[in-house]
């Protein structure tokens, strides 16, 4: 069977998921296909994302969902259509050519839906509802109107007939397949055609009744032998990106520039080391390290006053403005020499992996700790109890190493609400260079590195 296809994906402000989503797309056994995004006027980089892929893009400035789905179709010239959400990944290769077996030899059928799993990081509530609702039987309805267009494929001349509802503001998939049972047509729930889907179907119920659910349905699933769903890290465009200014420094004889970008090269997921100078001797210097270096930072960007982050924004900002467009973006600091091994790598695996916004490198302090409070000196940590039974007060190296989403560079700050830490267990790990003092002792620990090194 060798029908063309149209595929349809509906965004608005999916810079997370569009390169995953369309990278996923692209790797299809199944080649033909046409790919039209229906954008709802994304205000942050999902355009410039998706438009490195030989796409059509539609906008949509008064959003309803059916509006969206029948202005794609209009647009397109495939025999069959998919309808995809941007925030949506195909799990495998075979995802578009099991979408379309099931109408092979039979054309009564109007419409067939796929497997949504969700993510290792999808909220619990989330989670429960789509382990519940798309089990593993393939199913053929036919009074049940039960459809979802997050991931689907119809026929263009069912749709000719009976189009999407474009007045609604929700449910335009099961109103739609209401109508085409009713014609006489019928519904195929196809398991092996499966998506990653971080959000639910439905939304607001009990936190704690649907984790319970979904630790019994997890083991289940261990039993059966099925993985645990993650996002192939090797597909994201992660970024490092090493702020430096000034005179360059050394280390040991070597340029205390050349260990941060060593580390960075050495992670299996960056595809890309940026070093954002002032400086045309430092941008030379990075170049024969390796690194890029697409623009000069504007020297204002280098007083003492002026902080990291807005250094960072406005780096993220040139990048982009290049049409340089990361999915994550790892800071890193060349004032920290001494990372261990793999640090990098397992910053990027937890924050892509369980679904924080950001992750920085942390060091646990079980000793006192404290903060000023006005005139007052207050404690933070739990107490003088033993070390066995004290949770740690976490201080963070966000120089040593932070993984972030560009979306939080480009307002001017480098972490987003939700934030998990890396602990670190080497101590020569936190070591800072940034004085004599701190180069004499760093230079006598650079010499047994090798050695020490984990």
């Amino acid at each position: 069977m060798d029908k063309k296809i149209s595929i349809i994906i509906r965004s608005y402000n999916e810079e997370k998921w569009i390169n995953a989503c369309l990278d996923a797309v692209f790797k299809q056994d199944y080649k033909n296909f046409e790919v039209i995004l229906v954008d709802n006027e994304s205000k942050d980089q999902t355009i410039l994302k998706a438009e490195k892929y030989p796409i059509k893009i539609l906008n949509i400035k008064d959003f309803l969902p059916g509006k969206a789905i029948n202005l794609g179709i209009e647009a397109s010239t495939g025999e069959y259509i998919v309808c995809l959400s941007a925030h949506c990944i195909p799990v495998n290769e075979k995802w578009l050519a099991n979408l379309l077996k099931d109408f092979e030899g039979d054309d009564k059928i109007a419409g067939v839906y796929g497997r949504q799993e969700p993510l290792s990081f999808t909220p619990d509530t989330d989670k429960r509802d789509l382990l519940t609702v798309f089990g593993l039987d393939k199913k053929i309805q036919l009074k049940d109107s039960f459809f979802h267009n997050a991931n689907s494929m119809i026929r263009r001349d069912i749709w000719k007939k009976i189009p999407f509802d474009d007045k609604i503001t929700n449910i335009e998939d099961r109103l739609w397949a209401k109508e085409v049972l009713q014609a006489g047509y019928k519904i195929v729930y196809e398991p092996e055609a499966s998506v990653y889907h971080y959000h639910g179907i439905h939304q607001n119920q009990n936190k704690e009744r649907c984790t319970n659910v979904v630790r019994i349905l997890e083991g289940l699933e261990k039993q059966s032998g099925q993985s645990a769903r993650q996002i192939d890290l090797r597909s994201l465009n992660v970024v490092a990106l090493i702020p430096v200014k000034g005179e360059i420094i050394y280390l040991n004889d070597r340029p205390l520039l050349e260990y941060t970008i060593a580390a960075a090269r050495s992670s299996k997921y960056i595809k890309d080391v940026i070093v954002s100078t002032d400086s045309e001797e430092y941008a030379k210097l990075a170049k024969d390290l390796g690194a890029s270096v697409p623009f000069i930072r504007d020297a204002s960007l280098s007083g003492e006053m002026v902080d990291l982050e807005h250094v960072y924004q406005y780096s993220i900002n040139k990048l982009e403005e290049k049409g340089l467009v990361p999915d994550l973006v790892v800071t890193l600091e060349i004032t920290f020499p001494f990372r261990s091994k793999g640090l990098i790598d397992e910053l990027i695996a937890r924050q892509a992996g369980e679904g924080f916004d950001s992750v920085i490198a942390a060091r646990a302090e079980f000793g006192s700790c404290w903060i000023r409070d006005g005139d007052q000196i207050k404690r933070v940590d739990q107490g003088f109890i033993p070390r066995q039974f004290k949770d740690p007060v976490y201080v963070g190296i966000k120089g040593l190493g932070c993984v972030t989403y560009p979306q939080f560079l480009r307002q001017g700050r480098l972490l987003g609400e939700k934030v998990g830490v890396l602990e670190i267990h080497n101590p020569y790990s936190a070591i800072e260079v940034r004085d004599k003092i701190g180069q004499n002792f760093a230079e006598e620990i650079m010499r047994n590195w090798e050695r020490i090194a984990v």
